[in-house]
């Protein structure tokens, strides 16, 4: 009996240490900020990583694995219109190992990262390609040219971006045979963002050819790179008379004279009003129960809204993503600040416990925690975006961190709970509300110190009456404008914060 149970022991022990790591899912999302490539497995994934030019090209080895038609389902994915990526060949690289090999398009730099079990999804290895030079620094160095019709997207090159490549010659020869022989870049960390006003792109220098070379191991975080934070410009809008003018009296001269300023077309002030489209990408946000996910109904009501904002003569609407990829949560903030928003408004559908929930809401961040339980349960499910959609922890940025303290950060809120109000009351007259007020809870998304932030839940997508009308372009346009109408009598009586300067014609 115990010959038979060693013998069992020791065939386990054989069978586990020769057995391949199983890949169940490749997924492809290409997009203009960067295209990222996941592989899911059921253990964490040992990879080497080698960044070669002439041609640009990466190559990705996956050890412990023979999932070649998996594997060759993600060349069959890449799109033509791929930004960045060519096609990619698929071999096997030695016994238990497979290698890819990425054509690439331009210059780019990589950023690949393990990220463990999170929501549906099991282990998965993240490739993200940016693009070289990088587009936010050009994006700042442009942001004061007078057509804003240019950059009314904001392709930013990925807050998650982290490395620089220098790349060297090498050995064309991609065979398993000439591993040794190929020459690959360097990678180093970034330290571009650490300077704020420097824009400057970093020239490659030679160095000694290094592979990269990640172990399945948690990543770990360092620190995150600094913003430079904007000053917000004030105006005095109307010279009233305490001993002349009654509250109700200024009230309204206030509001004329506002009112005047936002319709002249002619004054030179154009309002920056940044949407961000909820989720995206490996983050599909809630699922109705005829599965629709909310990152498709969120970039449909995002795009309406921008187009209706555009038709008005003094604003101009930006959008956080323009197509189905994923953007952390500190991100979506570092772009409406970089593109001098005046209003950040966060579109949602999201679902709860129950189906029978339904309505709309709009919430403003809270310091002092949630107003109701559903505001702190959405709050909580909002804020696990980035363990779904996938973030580089090698990467923060300080300007996050900075915001939650910052002393500004309650005159904002004041601001974004006005501004909620407005639309909150608009959103009410195309659908009923789930709360008759501005709600609050501590979203990571309205972290903004310096902007006016609500988070709009358009409709219940868990409720499967409001999931068919979420559906539906017709309403899909009417929640648009309202939530612009919202906008328009937020500015009737509150001055608009200028951040953004145009140039005189």
């Amino acid at each position: 009996m115990f010959k038979k149970l060693l013998f069992f022991v020791l065939t386990s022990i054989s069978v586990n240490a020769f057995a391949t790591n199983v890949i169940s899912a490749v997924r492809v999302w290409p997009s203009a900020d960067y295209t990222r490539i996941t592989v899911e497995s059921e253990h964490p994934l040992a990879h080497k990583l080698t960044m070669l030019a002439n041609p640009n090209r990466l190559v990705l080895d996956i050890d412990d694995t023979e999932s070649m038609s998996m594997l060759k389902a993600l060349a069959d994915k890449i799109l033509a219109s791929d930004p960045y990526i060519q096609q990619i060949r698929v071999s096997k690289f030695k016994s238990g190992a497979v290698r890819l090999v990425i054509d690439l398009k331009v210059e780019v730099k990589p950023n690949i990262f393990l990220l463990k079990p999170a929501g549906d999804y099991r282990n998965r290895l993240v490739l993200d390609i940016y693009p070289t030079p990088d587009p936010l620094m050009a994006m700042l160095d442009n942001r004061n040219k007078p057509d804003l019709q240019t950059t009314t997207t904001l392709n930013s090159s990925s807050p998650n971006s982290n490395v620089i490549v220098e790349p060297l010659p090498n050995n064309k020869d991609e065979s398993a045979d000439a591993t040794a022989s190929a020459k690959p870049a360097e990678v180093k960390s970034s330290a571009i963002f650490n300077k704020p006003n420097d824009s400057k792109s970093v020239e490659a220098k030679p160095v000694e050819p290094k592979i990269i070379e990640t172990k399945p191991t948690e990543p770990k975080p360092t620190e995150m790179n600094p913003v430079e934070s904007k000053p917000i410009e004030t105006s005095v809008i109307a010279d009233l008379k305490p001993a002349e003018t009654s509250a109700s009296e200024a009230e309204s001269k206030i509001a004329a004279k506002n009112e005047s300023i936002f319709k002249n077309k002619d004054n030179g002030r154009v309002i920056i009003i940044a949407i961000d489209a909820g989720h995206g990408g490996e983050d599909p946000g809630a699922q109705g129960a005829n599965g629709t996910h909310e990152k498709d109904i969120t970039l449909a009501v995002a795009k309406k809204l921008k187009a209706v904002i555009d038709g008005e003569p003094n604003m101009r609407g930006v959008l956080t993503r323009d197509a189905d990829f994923f953007i952390p949560l500190h991100g979506r903030v570092v772009k409406a600040r970089n593109a001098q928003a005046d209003l950040f408004i966060s579109i949602h559908a999201d679902a709860f416990t129950s189906p029978a929930a339904r309505g709309s809401s709009v919430f403003a961040l809270s310091e002092r925690g949630a107003t109701s339980a559903t505001a702190r349960y959405l709050a909580k499910k909002e804020n696990e975006s980035d363990l779904i959609g996938g973030v580089s922890l090698d990467n923060k940025d300080i300007n996050l961190a900075r915001t939650l303290l910052d002393l500004s950060q309650t005159a904002t809120i004041n601001d974004s709970l006005k501004l909620g109000k407005a639309v909150l009351g608009n959103v009410g007259k195309i659908n009923s509300l789930h709360k008759g007020s501005v709600e609050q809870a501590a979203f990571a998304v309205l972290k903004s110190p310096d902007i006016p932030s609500i988070l709009v839940e358009t409709a219940f997508i868990s409720n499967p009456e409001e999931e068919r009308k979420l559906l539906d372009d017709g309403y899909q346009m009417q929640l648009a404008k309202s939530i612009l109408a919202g906008v328009k009598k937020y500015f009737a009586s509150n001055p608009a914060l200028a951040k953004t300067k145009i140039a005189d014609k």
